[in-house]
């Protein structure tokens, strides 16, 4: 029975360490983007504030209504007035003392608001333009995650082209050094050729090594920026490929121009401005506003009806600024500053925007020239491995030309690859460059 217990025991360990162990997800690109858009922290973080910009702008507009306050109040302890009568008549002076209060008062009061220089208008405004602003943060920090998975999501594919390229090395290393041993056996081969194809063949598994192990980080960085749990096992799944496209200048600046978040966002700060200065002026200006209170008051808390006193009072308040220090005039100061920084800034970044643009179609144009050149060199490269091994076969070649071809081969499928990621992660920076959205749907 005890042994029977133990392998029980054992079996559920092993069922539930089965039970918990993480499916392995298969990642498309589009996968990988409506993963990131959905649970990448940052990018949450950055769409949270839109709450928070929504909530002031109805405390910006609560300003437009009155205000309706209620308030009680218990009388804990006090000291009455005493008034002297003076002497009259003969009669000796007398004292009293009068109570004008009551232990138990309950007051309703209101405000409202009938003009303030243009205040409440402003305040609103200026939380207005502050939400549209925060919507054109997330859209840039939306437009940055897409970027960076993209980015991610190639440097996966490539990680994984270079794990083949290295295999491939090690497989052709090992394929000619078989040969070499056939030829050795048969005295075909010198001892020479041999020792050279075995140190060959032992030098690329360490190269083959570090591209699994580039692999794996790549996979590390992918599931960070998807925010997926770091043991969670993933397959991306894709190639790099060619997509033909043809950046138009003018246009794409044009694009980038009316589209950047970065500028929009600039300008809905510039219309904050304004209005801060139209707020600050304002504080010059009079202020009209209709005021009131209903009270009751008793000596006793009870609901008895002789109990209670009611009075009320309805108030016309006229507010005159006349003095504060100067306090007006240094607050339009600092908000015409703050414009004027936003002016020099918005110029600076419609150069910088202009600059990206041009950079990335450069950057396009060289990846693309690469590619191409890079594809024919892998055709070639192939070509001259079957020739050198061929030749060595028939004695018409060294082991060193077949180790360079092999080397060559290497060399040619590493920088076609590089070639396609350049052009894959070209075409992300362009459409980065030129503010180009993204569906909203991927955010459902």
């Amino acid at each position: 029975m005890k042994k029977a217990g133990i392998i029980l025991l054992i079996f559920a360990v092993g069922w539930g360490g089965l039970s918990f162990a993480q499916e392995k997800i298969t990642l498309t690109l589009e996968d990988s983007l409506k993963l990131a858009l959905q649970q990448n922290p940052f990018y949450l973080a950055e769409k949270a504030k839109e709450d928070q910009a929504s909530a002031m702008v109805r405390e910006a507009f609560a300003n437009f209504f009155p205000s309706l306050n209620a308030q009680g109040t218990h009388i804990l302890d006090k000291k009455v007035m005493t008034i002297e009568m003076p002497s009259l008549f003969g009669m000796p002076a007398q004292k009293f003392k009068l109570d004008f209060t009551r232990d138990y008062q309950f007051a309703l009061t209101f405000s409202v608001p009938l003009y303030a220089g243009g205040r409440i208008m402003s305040g609103y405004k200026q939380a207005d333009f502050n939400l549209q602003a925060t919507r054109e943060s997330i859209r840039q920090s939306m437009q940055d995650t897409v970027f960076n998975v993209k980015k991610a999501f190639y440097g996966n594919l490539l990680a994984r082209k270079f794990v083949d390229v290295a295999q491939e090395a090690v497989d052709l290393a090992e394929k000619h050094l078989k040969n070499v041993r056939s030829l050795y056996e048969v005295g075909m081969a010198s001892k020479f050729d041999l020792l050279r194809s075995e140190v060959q063949a032992s030098n690329l598994k360490p190269q083959l090594i570090r591209a699994k192990n580039g692999l794996n980080t790549a996979e590390l960085g992918l599931k960070m920026l998807l925010g997926l749990d770091l043991k969670q096992p993933i397959e991306v799944k894709g190639e790099l490929s060619y997509q033909a496209f043809e950046a138009d200048m003018d246009a794409n600046v044009s694009q980038a121009l009316a589209s950047r978040p970065e500028l929009v966002q600039l300008n809905y700060q510039k219309q904050m401005a304004a209005e801060m200065v139209k707020m600050a002026r304002a504080a010059y200006v009079p202020t009209l506003a209709v005021g009131g209170q209903y009270n009751y008051w008793g000596n006793q808390f009870n609901f008895k009806k002789d109990n209670w006193e009611s009075y009320y009072s309805i108030n016309l308040v006229l507010n005159v600024p006349i003095f504060n220090g100067f306090v007006n005039s240094a607050k339009v100061g600092e908000s015409k500053a703050m414009l004027k920084q936003l002016d020099y800034g918005q110029k600076g970044l419609t150069e910088r925007v202009k600059f990206e643009v041009h950079d990335a179609i450069l950057n396009l144009g060289q990846a693309k020239e690469s590619l191409f050149s890079q594809e024919k060199n892998v055709e070639q490269a192939q070509e001259a491995v079957r020739i050198a091994e061929l030749n060595y076969k028939e004695g018409l070649a060294t082991n060193l030309d077949v180790s360079a071809a092999h080397v060559a081969l290497s060399q040619a499928r590493t920088n076609y690859s590089q070639a396609l990621f350049d052009y894959a992660l070209a075409l992300a920076q362009l459409e980065k460059a030129i503010g180009a959205g993204r569906d909203v749907s991927l955010e459902k």
